[in-house]
């Protein structure tokens, strides 16, 4: 026997999906990435896909349909991980059949670790476009000048050093140099998710100047727009943030983020006031795992009742049966 004919016959076997275009075999690395959305962590993700994998081969079929392989999933998922999980993943999937763009801002105070959670949040649904709001103020400090709009030229919590009117009395300038921010930074924000909805892009935005109350997202078209706020209650694990992300990043200097953690802290208050006044979901950031699966189920959840509360014609024209039996299956086992 030759070494080809040898390497050939050890080779493992493949099970192709196939009603899949071009029959394209099942990959545990891309079944990890659509269980993930389920707000499994990657490791216990992976070993599902694993399991699945071998329940297929044990099977002793070449192929699978995609309706076979879903239901496999989901009964591998609720005797791995437990029924909670099998259900999320089931609403995820409805969320995603419907064909349009999701998008999710993230806000909160500086140092609560919204960039990390957009970007492992991210990671974990699939979506490839994450767009930070100091992108988009630096964006704008190009366009207006500092004689003309003093308050970009600053951080959030500092533009109360630039704030030029003379203030009402008993108005804290802290606020109101960031509202002045805000308030200009929404307009940028505002365009871009008017922008992915038109063309059908799914988005995350996250930054300090994502507050509720500031972007308007009622006449924006079919999309699923999920907004929510990060918050770190404990002053001492807040003001440890900026001790990691100094390590990590040496363009972010504890020092002058601690020199105005007063502030930053203040900020939070407000951004927090906004929430509960806007109805937005407020999640604790102490571990980030557990953080990511709240926001996860979070997001699955608002995405899920505001396909039920407004039928959403597909973005692209696609929206396809399976989805509406999806739908249909979630509908059935809610009662």
């Amino acid at each position: 026997m030759t070494p080809e004919n040898r390497s050939h016959e050890q080779a493992p076997r493949s099970i192709i999906i196939s009603d899949r275009e071009h029959g394209l075999p099942y990959s545990k690395g891309l079944m990890a990435n659509t269980i993930m959305a389920a707000g499994l962590s990657p490791a216990r993700a992976y070993h599902v896909a694993h399991v699945i994998e071998e329940r297929l081969l044990a099977g002793g079929r070449d192929s699978v349909t995609n309706d076979d392989l879903r239901q496999i999933v989901v009964e591998t998922i609720r005797s791995e991980a437990g029924e909670r999980y099998a259900r999320s993943y089931l609403k995820w999937q409805t969320v995603s059949e419907l064909d349009v763009p999701l998008i999710i801002l993230i806000g909160g105070g500086t140092g609560v670790g919204k960039s990390t959670i957009a970007t492992q949040l991210a990671a974990r649904l699939g979506i490839v476009r994450i767009i930070s709001t100091d992108a988009i103020r630096e964006v704008m400090k190009g366009v207006f000048s500092k004689e003309i709009m003093p308050t970009l030229h600053s951080s959030s919590f500092n533009a109360d050093e630039v704030v030029r009117e003379p203030l009402p009395k008993g108005d804290d300038p802290v606020i109101v140099g960031f509202r002045e921010q805000v308030s200009a930074v929404a307009v940028g924000i505002t365009a871009l998710i008017e922008r992915a909805v038109t063309e059908g892009t799914d988005l995350i935005i996250e930054g300090a100047h994502v507050v509720p109350g500031f972007i308007k997202t009622d006449a924006m078209g079919e999309a699923v727009i999920v907004h929510l706020v990060v918050g770190v209650d404990d002053e001492d694990l807040h003001r440890s943030h900026f001790f990691v992300r100094a390590h990590e990043t040496r363009t972010r200097p504890q020092e002058r983020y601690l020199a105005h953690f007063g502030n930053i802290r203040k900020i939070q208050k407000y951004i927090r006031s906004l929430a509960l006044r806007n109805d937005v979901a407020i999640v604790q950031n102490y571990n980030l795992d557990a953080t990511l699966s709240a926001v996860i189920d979070h997001v699955v959840a608002r995405a899920t009742e505001t396909a039920a509360a407004r039928p959403l014609r597909p973005a692209r024209g696609r929206k396809s049966a399976r989805a509406a039996a999806l739908s249909a299956r979630l509908k059935e086992g809610a009662r």
